[in-house]
């Protein structure tokens, strides 16, 4: 990358103001102060909306922003940035919520960005840009002495950086970094005997867990890290799902050529599951986008076909798949200790049981590939210490809307941090409702989540794996570990959550709710929302309700999608599925489906609206009408009452 950058090209300010936005795209130039308040949040889902991602090159360039909304508006359309000319953007706090799609800076870059100044970024977001090349930086008067035609030294773009991501951002991007460096083959680092573990402990500080398993997994060539320090980490698990397998290639060969010298390659999996029920998702077929689809499809496919990697495909009978692939993460690959890593923001998922698991990009991705490494920087942690009991009717998913909500997480204090969780209420949880916690922490914008593992989790594994696991010594937090701050939480005092449509953040106790909001759509399912104890909670209320003589009203469609087989073959088991018929279910095969706008339970218009037990309500998210989020509890009393409304306010009006 060059010594000095300049501004060549024009700025792009995302202002609230949809007026601002068109302007701009009609030529005219505005300063920081002219464009007014600039939107905060601004989501992968807005920069590249789903139904874009259909294409892994430079052909993305067509779409940045086309699903950025301000006000009521979507300014941006096809074209816009290339054609306007412009080189920089500029925005507010977080930008870059959400998935960990990096066809979202892609293509920014492929438009003609070249840098993106905001108020703070979302880990994974800034992390893709280092990868693929696009500068970044949160301080404005860089800006300022670009506009004034100053040309800007590079080292202005990494002060706050730590070393490694120096090295990658002065080269060029990961890629290019990578072709350089010392690859040895990655070990788990162990400890001989008993003496020398004696003696690293007592020369060692206090650690949390996700510090000692990033020491344990530390490239060979790094004696030590400190927090704060990039480093390259062994992964035990490296996985991609059918959005981004293709991408991931496509970034493989042109780097390491065809075919690449995969390492472990029985360590690596292939999922495809968020594209799969495609065929049923209204703006798929709308729009005519099925044969984008295919072009996906096979990317994903051709890769598992052409290497030996493991693979969890389509079902060969219906439009559907075998799981969703963090689920399928807990159910049947990670352990307690390891790392794993994968294309998706919500890879923590797997946090629950106790390993290091997070998202990254498909460049970070496609290098681990080869390499066997994958890059983070040794976090910080924060202690989220939930006291006492939930309440009857309370879950994990309520916890997580409380949290969001909160001043500290919606100003974005918590990026990039880990989410360690602990405290009655967390050891009393099973691994189910753990896995929401750390599934969540993608919306939170922590680097990961991770709940200590215990006999609950030893149990989960020999019940669901028949895994005989033993819990080592090393598997938790040291006393007196350092962590960024400790939040503590009353469970007693918790109530079920809303969060109102357009950001998890939105958070309002239900019962707080001033007026009744009449739904067209409910939905359960997800990773988030699709595991065999979200359907406990759904056949609880929904049982109830049948007894009462109650199913979902005419004007109203619920929706409950498995998150996988076994989840499927749990609620036949359990006799679930005649209560759920009787009660006008419409019950979904697994896939990620609506969650990803691709699939049964999405919106048709604006104008409907939809109570959802996903993991995110930003716009366009589940079609173009408005989400609330909630938890299975809530979700499901709501269809039953045509409106939203808690299990406990439900059973009030037939008491």
């Amino acid at each position: 990358m060059s010594d000095t950058i300049r501004l060549d090209g024009r700025v792009l300010y995302l202002s609230q103001d949809p007026a601002v936005i068109e302007a701009q795209l009609a030529g005219e130039n505005f300063t920081r102060a002219s464009a007014g308040p600039l939107r905060d949040n601004v989501s992968t889902d807005e920069i590249t909306p789903v139904t874009v991602m259909l294409t892994y090159d430079e052909r993305l360039g067509q779409y940045p922003y086309v699903g950025f909304k301000a006000g009521e508006r979507l300014p941006i359309g096809r074209n816009a940035v290339k054609d306007g000319g412009f080189q920089v953007t500029v925005a507010g706090k977080r930008y870059g919520k959400g998935s960990s799609r990096e066809s979202s800076p892609l293509a920014e870059l492929s438009a003609g960005i070249r840098l993106i100044v905001a108020g703070s970024f979302e880990r994974i977001y800034q992390q893709n840009c280092d990868n693929i090349g696009i500068l970044t930086t949160t301080d404005f008067s860089v800006l300022d002495r670009l506009i004034a035609g100053e040309a800007v030294p590079i080292d202005e773009f990494l002060k706050g950086r730590d070393a490694l991501t120096q090295q990658i951002i002065r080269s060029g991007g990961l890629l290019a970094y990578s072709k350089f460096a010392d690859w040895p083959a990655p070990r788990v680092r162990e400890m001989a005997n008993a003496a020398i573990a004696a003696n690293a402990a007592s020369a060692a500080e206090p650690k949390t867990l996700v510090e000692k398993i990033i020491e344990r997994h530390l490239h060979p060539g790094i004696e030590s890290a400190q927090r704060g320090d990039g480093v390259f980490i062994a992964a035990d698990w490296r996985f991609s799902h059918d959005y981004f397998t293709g991408m991931c290639a496509h970034l493989m060969h042109r780097a390491f050529g065809r075919p690449a010298p995969l390492h472990a390659p029985d360590h690596i999996i292939a999922f495809q599951d968020h594209l799969v029920l495609a065929s049923q998702s209204i703006p798929h077929v709308r729009d005519g986008l099925l044969p984008g689809v295919a072009n996906l499809m096979e990317g994903h496919t051709s890769f598992s076909r052409d290497y030996p990697v493991r693979s969890h495909g389509a079902l060969d009978n219906s439009p559907a798949s075998e799981g969703i692939c963090h689920a399928l993460m807990a159910e049947q690959y990670a352990l307690p200790g390891q790392v794993a890593c994968g294309t998706d923001s919500h890879t923590p998922h797997s946090g629950a049981l106790g390993c290091l698991a997070f998202g990254a990009g498909a460049t970070e991705i496609a290098n681990s590939w080869v390499t066997g490494y994958v890059r983070c920087k040794v976090p910080e942690t924060l202690c989220i210490e939930i006291d006492g009991a939930l309440r009857d009717g309370v879950t994990a998913k309520d916890v997580m809307l409380h949290l969001l909500q909160m001043d500290a997480v919606r100003s974005g204090g918590a990026i990039g941090l880990v989410f360690e969780y602990g405290g009655a209420a967390v050891r009393a949880m099973s691994i189910d409702e753990r896995a929401t916690l750390t599934n969540m922490v993608a919306e939170l914008g922590g680097f990961t989540g991770i709940v200590e593992p215990d006999e609950r989790t030893v149990a989960f594994l020999k019940e669901r794996r028949g895994v005989d696991f033993t819990l080592e010594n090393w598997m938790k937090s040291d006393s007196g570990a350092t962590y960024r701050d400790t939040i503590r939480i009353d469970a007693t005092a918790i109530e079920p959550m809303l969060a109102r449509p357009g950001d998890p953040g939105n958070g309002v106790p239900a019962p707080q709710l001033e007026q009744d909001v009449t739904i067209d759509i409910a939905y359960g399912g997800s990773c988030t929302a699709g595991k065999r104890e979200d359907f406990d909670f759904y056949h609880e209320v929904l049982r109830w309700g049948v007894e009462q003589g109650m199913r979902v009203p005419e004007g109203t469609r619920l929706f409950l999608q498995f998150g996988t087989m076994a989840v499927r073959a749990y609620c036949e088991e359990q006799g679930y599925l005649p209560v759920f018929e009787r009660a006008g279910v419409t019950l979904v095969m697994p896939g990620c489906g609506s969650c990803a706008n691709c699939g049964p339970g999405q919106s048709a218009n604006a104008n409907e609206v939809t109570i959802s037990a996903i993991n995110r309500n930003f716009p366009g998210r589940s079609g173009p009408g408005n989400v609330w989020l909630a938890s299975p509890y809530t979700v499901a009393a709501s269809a039953l009452a045509g409106k939203i409304t808690t299990f406990e306010q439900l059973k009030r009006t037939r008491g």
